[in-house]
């Protein structure tokens, strides 16, 4: 591409909008009027060589009463789209009196799939705007001036010199996503919504299409952004596979990857502007505008039956989805959507497990990579290489959710069934609306050998220069080198300071509720027969027998009092019901630690002390006991069971320090998590006293005498 050509068109559009959008508009709005203005004019250019065949058509049509026009009007105009008003843009400015009117009718002449980008980009709302400040006409002039052209030929003079050289679909994409990326800076509070800043783009389409580089032909191939935005990743994805990577002065910086490839771009987007950005960036690029979706991807999936050979997305993170929430869970515990729960094996209690992936309500980025792992493609298919996935998310997609809970549950089923590759920790500030830090997740269900049951993590926060100028929160970049230096060593497997690769079971462990047995004491006093008397009026008459069975003394064995008084019970041929019991039970003891551990009641008479089990104490359970995966990795055990790792955890690291702890079996649960910076931790060795005296007594230096002056 002439990047150069490139850049004076979109420097002379957004000369349009100072020179004539100045004092009707505040700067952070002239978006509203040249990007719609823009597409309208790449459309009105490429339709006015066959303006007359298209009107002729529409005549035909109407003669022979066909209802159905669209196809036949597509065909005519050689476009996906059309316009079926008798006006042009240029024809428009020939009765500027009649210029609203005629310009509403000319808006009115296009096909379905552009009236929903002008609905979309809520431009005839601006009609009464660009009328009353009377700059419509000039708006319309500035555009179909002769110093740009934005048409697909070259326009030549009478001697045939080139005036204007053509502008590709390529090269009106290049400039389409120019003046985004420009305005969306100059908006940088709100563009990070939906704008992912191009070098970050750079680098998830250099980790996703490098190493398989070598096996992408000249074959058709699918890519698919479910939060595409304004559709960056879907069109770097194609510069980069087409085109390689070229600078900013057109220099080729890397190859590309398959100059013959086909690409097919899918993406769905929930905001209606950005939606018709990036509906317009396909139009006005000749690529199928019906592949780009509007509303919700987790409540209205519109590629539900597909699946994708490449995904990228950077799926809004800390974000609410408790709009779609009922789309996907109208009940607590009751999955509506398929997508979002998976059937896993628990390894512990050795059978199939359904697991539930949906997150909590505030925070919905991980089901948007739930999603794209739902849309792969299967490699044991014909001619299937599977799919490669690239998804942006923030800390809390690593460690956020304990076992059982739906992001712990989402990476569990990722890392069980060896999914991921790799993670890449980014530089903050990186983002136009966040400086927080964030992560690359590089996922394929078609992994190389060398790389099975295993993920990379790469520290790559340092790979970054600093920006001349900030952009909102953005305030870093990642030149081609950082990207090439992240690149080489993820397709290196290097283990280095700033590389490690771990066994996917590192990051697992045994969530393990730790129980300590109930113990009680008992004690038939005036002041418990008092009470147990006004609540149980019904059992006064076992009062006295109480007495006579166990006197006034303390009982510490509480087992013993329950076997006791059911054998008494039964030798006088007294019958009670359980919940009659119950209440002598609670009305009598008390929980103590100097009291023998509680049985259960099926244990009562249980003489093997491993069998016998034991009524825990909730307020001293233990929720949260972490076993790791990896317990015996160093031992030499490598290949235990469960069950034995979390035994040997437990006699090791719990019973020396409560030897009356137990195990609750029926509730152990599975959790992931990866703690990223623990890996890449390096401890500072604190100032020692004689730095910090000397920096405190530089600083009552430079302050000598200022106390005095402000207390004067």
């Amino acid at each position: 591409m002439d990047h150069e050509k490139h850049d004076d068109i979109v420097s002379f559009i957004k000369g349009i909008a100072d020179d004539v959008l100045r004092d009707v508009y505040v700067r952070g709005k002239y978006r509203d009027v040249i990007l719609p203005m823009t597409v309208i004019r790449r459309l009105d250019v490429l339709l006015e060589p066959t303006k007359e065949d298209v009107l002729e058509m529409r005549q035909f049509l109407e003669e022979e009463n066909i209802g159905e026009k669209n196809d036949a009007l597509k065909r005519q105009s050689g476009y996906a789209f059309y316009n079926t008003s008798k006006f042009t843009l240029s024809k428009l400015l020939d009765a500027p009196g009649n210029l609203r009117t005629n310009f509403e009718k000319y808006l009115d002449g296009f096909s379905d799939n552009v009236q929903e980008i002008i609905s979309k980009f809520k431009f005839r709302n601006q009609l009464d705007t660009l009328e009353e400040a009377e700059v419509l006409y000039l708006l319309i002039q500035k555009f179909t001036s002769p110093k740009i052209h934005l048409g697909p030929d070259p326009i030549v003079d009478d001697a045939g010199e080139v005036i204007h050289e053509g502008l590709s679909n390529l090269g009106m994409g290049y400039v389409f996503e120019e003046l985004v990326r420009k305005f969306n800076e100059e908006n940088n509070e709100e563009a990070g919504e939906h704008f992912t800043p191009r070098d970050v783009i750079r680098l998830l389409t250099h980790l996703i299409f490098r190493p398989i580089e070598d096996e992408i032909g000249s074959a058709a191939y699918s890519i698919y952004d479910p939060a595409c935005g304004s559709g960056g990743m879907l069109t770097e994805s194609e510069r980069f596979i087409l085109e390689g990577e070229v600078d900013d002065d057109g220099n080729v910086l890397e190859d590309p990857i398959a100059e013959n490839a086909t690409l097919h771009l899918y993406g769905q987007e929930v905001n209606p502007e950005t939606y018709a950005i990036c509906k317009s960036d396909m139009l006005i690029k000749g690529e199928n505008p019906e592949r780009i979706a509007y509303k919700s991807t987790l409540s209205k999936d519109a590629f539900r039956d597909n699946s994708f050979d490449f995904m990228l997305s950077n799926p809004p993170y800390g974000k609410s989805w408790k709009q779609d929430k009922n789309a996907i869970e109208p009940e607590r515990d009751d999955i509506r959507d398929d997508r979002f729960e998976v059937q896993c094996w628990n390894e512990v209690d050795e059978e199939v497990e359904t697991l539930s992936l949906t997150t909590r309500s505030n925070d919905g980025q991980l089901l948007f990579l739930v999603n794209m792992l739902q849309k792969m493609k299967d490699p044991s298919e014909p001619k299937s290489r599977g799919s490669r996935i690239a998804s942006v998310h923030n800390g809390s997609s690593l460690f956020t959710g304990d076992a059982g809970q739906g992001m712990s549950n989402i990476r569990r089923w990722i890392l069980q069934n060896d999914w991921l590759e790799a993670i890449v920790a980014l530089p903050t500030g990186m983002f136009y609306n966040t400086g927080i830090s964030t992560y690359v997740w590089i996922l394929s269900n078609n992994k190389p050998d060398h790389r099975k049951g295993t993920v990379q993590l790469i520290d790559a926060t340092d790979q970054y220069d600093e920006l001349r100028r900030n952009l909102g929160e953005k305030r870093r970049e990642l030149t081609h080198d950082h990207v090439r230096t992240v690149t080489d060593t993820f397709l290196n497997l290097e283990e280095n300071g700033h590389s490690q690769v771990f066994d996917t079971d590192e990051f697992g462990y045994y969530n393990i509720i730790v129980e300590r047995p109930e113990r009680r004491l008992v004690q038939i006093t005036e002041e418990r027969i008092e009470a147990f008397v006004e609540d149980r009026p019904d059992l006064e008459e076992l009062v006295p027998r109480l007495k006579a069975w166990f006197g006034t003394e303390v009982h510490d064995d509480f087992n013993d009092f329950r076997r006791t008084f059911r054998e008494r019970l039964d030798a006088e041929g007294i019958k009670t019901y359980k919940n009659e019991r119950e209440s002598v039970y609670e009305h009598f003891s008390w929980i103590d630690p100097d009291g023998a551990p509680v049985r259960k009641a099926s244990s009562l008479h249980e003489d093997d002390p491993d069998e016998v089990e034991y009524v825990p104490d909730t307020d001293l359970r233990d929720r949260d006991e972490r076993v790791p995966m990896t317990y015996l990795k160093d031992t030499g055990e490598e290949g235990a069971d469960p069950r034995t790792v979390i035994r040997r955890y437990f006699e090791e690291e719990i019973q020396p320090y409560v030897p009356d702890a137990f195990i609750d079996w029926d509730d152990v649960r599975i959790g992931y998590e990866i703690n990223f910076t623990r890996y890449f931790y390096e401890y500072e060795e604190p100032p020692s006293t004689d730095e910090i005296a000397d920096k405190l007594l530089t600083l009552e230096r430079k302050t000598d005498g200022l106390l005095d002056k402000i207390l004067a």
